[in-house]
């Protein structure tokens, strides 16, 4: 029998932070419950260091350095999202985000997706959407939006959501918090309970919940760590990450900031629970693939395993705070606790998926047959341009770095690479891990076999670019770091 499949990804999420993989501040009551009827991976890893090239390796099952999807000027050909394989086997498939990749720029994610719910901050959700229209239309068309507005049957709202876009882009400290504000995971999952319930047949769902991902708000109820004097520290910062690598803010500030980190984590958590336990009253639960993890970690201004710096937020870094991340997989008709403390890699959802389509999957799927691989690539020249406000010197942040996980002698032994530089260390859990002394050479010579053959795939072709995107869009990718 065919089962459901649901991906989870809380976007930003490092496995240190999980109260599940060992954290002492309880930021996952859900999934620790959860687990006891599920399995959990202690050693995931995240195929890359952003959002990007992590999920086009999530969707697709290839390594960053095969697909080589890393900005917006990319695009994934059709054909070789898990999503669109599923959707062609009779799958209903949806995508409930704000995480614009996934759901708005023109890189071929949300390609594999029937039904896209992105982002909600507009004043009135249910007349037009501008950012839905200037995805289609093309950037600056102002007067065909008013003349489809004034056409529509809810006319002087469709125009109040396109004014409220434009002034988010040109203007954005005229509006109120709620129209500037990242949209909370209650929202998607929502969104995603009420697609779930028209569904009659099998059907695939991602959910990228974003309250982890920098600004870190979460609501009062969540709000157990950080409190009005951390919010004031990221209120006055001009930037959450190149203020601290220029010496611009001391790092304590980026250090302030993980008690808010904590609290999205708990505020995902929550809605967790409500997805699960409305699937399981749906009688649903029980034939579905459940996924949970994360694209990537965060730094809050550790030292770097191999740069000369520390790490703050994502996106270049290939130290375990940002590649490390949950996995918490129940597979269709698991009943029972599983433990797996082998390395994992989210590069292997697409097996599990299949497998589940088979009625085939089973504990292990995300357990690769040879080492786990992981690359982390360098700053590209949009973002570059954002760096360079702050920062004189690209080399830390420049260049692509590798890691190989595997089992040697009982322990997880982690190799990296970056620019001339090779180190290993072993990975106790989460919150533990050390560098032990080997030959530079022999490091570099087992890391550069690992990947010999992972080479170019040739499912990448030419994107539309950040100037492709709807103004809208844009604005949400600076806001997000990412521009």
């Amino acid at each position: 029998m065919a089962s459901n499949v649901l991906l989870v990804v809380l976007d930003s999420v490092r496995a240190r932070n999980v109260s599940l993989g060992g954290y002492p501040t309880d930021t996952t009551p859900f999934c620790s419950e959860f687990a006891e009827r599920a399995t959990t991976y202690t050693q995931a890893r995240s195929p890359g260091a952003k959002s990007l090239t992590s999920h086009t390796s999530i969707f697709t099952g290839l390594d960053v350095e095969r697909h080589n999807i890393t900005s917006a000027d990319d695009r994934l050909e059709p054909g070789f999202s898990v999503f669109e394989g599923l959707r062609e086997e009779g799958y209903a498939t949806g995508v409930f985000s704000e995480n614009t990749w996934v759901t708005d720029v023109e890189v071929g994610l949300k390609d594999g997706f029937d039904t896209v719910e992105g982002p909600r901050n507009i004043p009135f959700p249910d007349a037009a959407d501008p950012k839905s229209f200037v995805a289609e239309a093309g950037r600056g068309q102002y007067v065909e939006y008013l003349r489809a507005s004034l056409g529509g049957p809810k006319p002087a709202r469709s125009i109040l959501n396109g004014l409220a876009t434009k002034l988010a882009w040109d203007y954005p400290w005229l509006l109120p918090d709620s129209l500037q504000a990242s949209t909370a995971a209650d929202v998607y999952a929502d969104l995603f309970l009420d697609w779930e319930r028209e569904q009659s047949g099998p059907w695939a769902a991602c959910i990228n919940f974003m309250d982890a991902h920098i600004p870190y708000e979460p609501v009062d109820a969540f709000d157990r760590w950080g409190g009005p004097e951390a919010r004031e520290i990221q209120d006055e910062l001009r930037d959450l990450k190149w203020v601290f690598l220029g010496g611009q803010e001391p790092w304590w500030k980026r250090r302030a900031l993980e008690g808010l980190y904590d609290g999205a984590i708990a505020q995902m958590d929550a809605q967790l629970r409500r997805i699960v336990e409305t699937l399981d009253e749906r009688d649903v639960l029980d034939d579905t693939l459940v996924v949970i993890t994360s694209d990537h970690g965060e730094g809050f201004g550790e030292p770097s395993e191999i740069r000369d710096v520390r790490v703050a937020e994502h996106g270049v870094a290939i130290d375990d705070v940002v590649t490390h991340v949950p996995l918490l997989v129940k597979y269709p008709g698991q009943t029972e606790a599983g433990t797996i403390s082998e390395p994992a890699t989210l590069t292997r959802f697409p097996d599990a998926a299949r497998a589940a389509a088979d009625g085939e999957a089973e504990p292990g799927s995300f357990v690769p047959e040879g080492p786990v691989l992981v690359s982390a690539v360098g700053l590209n020249e949009a973002l570059r341009g954002r760096a360079a406000d702050y920062i004189d010197d690209f080399e830390p942040f420049t260049a692509t770095g590798r890691a190989v996980l595997r089992v040697e002698d009982g322990d997880v032994v982690k190799d990296i690479t970056w620019r001339d530089r090779a180190r290993r260390f072993v990975v106790r859990d989460a919150q533990t891990s050390y560098r032990v002394e080997a030959p530079e050479a022999a490091i570099r010579s087992r890391v550069e076999s690992a990947f010999e053959d992972v080479t170019d795939a040739g499912v990448r072709t030419g994107g539309a670019g950040v100037e492709g995107t709807s103004d809208a869009t844009r604005k949400r990718l600076e806001d997000l770091g990412y521009v």
